[in-house]
């Protein structure tokens, strides 16, 4: 129940009699609810969710009591302005971000409720974490560690850049147990020029001693997402090398230093890309600093440049910065961070330092 107390305000804001939550990630994140089909109907005294039969004997057994179950079936026809009307549905308030053009024009002619667009509902819904989200993100976090390095072991030339990230999407599953755990976004893997590649397709490229290899993976926990970068050696780094990964880890840990409740988005990024810009690499980091993450891979807050949205409390955001040199190699690396009262916590524990990085073999 207290996380629909979060929509309370948009009542007296928005003067809307109802809110209409038909983003499934919402959906779950206020109900626990993980089919295909739902949506639900919020007003300040009554909560209606609404799927059809095919899950009808799964929500009367696990649908929180403070909701009230319809069969979509019974809006056919008129029977959705049927509803509007019995509840003194007059003005209904929707998610901006997750409305088709078509529905709203059908909507708009059709329902006898006028519609008003709300903005940013996931991020107030979802930007601030519980301990125990936190933990199920750390969970993911712990398990893709786990299996990276022992994946990274096993090592050898021959390999394709599918294959690892193949091997990666199996080992989630190993994990097992009642939060079962997943990849949360196709694993990528870039080997010598690929890994300067931001968001490199795998590829049948085989590995050879001395590639530099870019893997980007994370796995879900609970239905909650973790994500991770680290570039790799597989020869002792030249100076250049050297210095184009050090750069990144400064401007990383500086712009992490710097995600403190109050602090914008823009000013963790304007950080990191400063020390990126003065090394002389200004045009080869073209994405954002990073994002938040929690049910998606990315959601609420944005961690990119002249985003003014401040960071709060328990929010979980990433810091990934990177210097791509075309045909030659990129650097990227990434972990998730917590903003907490008492500062940044980094959840990640896998190492990071350039002579952590270089596989022996």
């Amino acid at each position: 129940m207290y996380r629909l107390k979060k929509l309370n305000p948009i009542f007296k804001k928005e003067h809307v009699d109802a809110i209409i939550i038909k983003n499934l990630i919402n959906v779950r994140y206020l109900t626990e609810f993980t089919g295909t089909t739902a949506f639900l109907i919020i007003t300040p005294k009554k909560n209606f969710f609404f799927t059809d039969f095919r899950y009808k004997g799964y929500v009367e057994m696990h649908l929180p009591p403070f909701y009230t179950f319809i069969d979509t079936a019974t809006l056919r026809g008129t029977g959705f302005n049927d509803f509007l009307k019995k509840e003194n549905i007059k003005k209904l308030g929707f998610e901006s971000e997750h409305m088709m053009v078509n529905q709203y024009i059908s909507w708009g002619k059709n329902l006898k409720a006028s519609l008003k667009p709300l903005s940013d509902i996931d991020a107030m819904l979802r930007i601030a974490k519980t301990d125990e989200e936190i933990d199920h993100i750390t969970m993911a976090q712990r398990c893709a560690e786990d299996a990276l390095l022992k994946i990274m072991k096993k090592l050898k030339s021959g390999k394709t850049e599918q294959q690892i990230s193949d091997e990666i999407e199996m080992a989630a599953f190993t994990y097992g147990g009642e939060n079962e755990v997943r990849i949360s976004f196709k694993p990528i893997v870039g080997f010598g020029p690929n890994s300067a590649i931001p968001h490199h397709q795998n590829t049948n490229k085989k590995f050879k001693k001395g590639d530099i290899v870019l893997v980007d993976m994370g796995f879900s926990h609970g239905g909650y997402c973790s994500d991770m970068t680290r570039t790799f050696f597989t020869k002792p780094p030249t100076d250049f090398e050297a210095k184009i990964y050090n750069t990144v880890l400064k401007a990383q840990t500086q712009a992490i230093k710097h995600m403190k409740i109050g602090n914008t988005g823009g000013d963790c990024d304007k950080i990191a890309r400063d020390i990126i810009t003065k090394a002389g690499y200004k045009n080869n980091f073209g994405h954002s600093l990073g994002h938040g993450i929690g049910l998606e891979v990315h959601e609420a807050p944005g961690v990119s440049a002249g985003n003014k949205n401040k960071l709060v409390e328990n929010c979980v955001i990433t810091s990934e910065p990177g210097i791509y040199l075309e045909g030659q190699f990129g650097v990227r690396i990434e972990d998730m961070i917590h903003v907490t009262k008492k500062g940044p916590v980094n959840l990640a524990k896998y190492p990071k330092k350039i002579e952590e990085m270089i596989i022996k073999k």
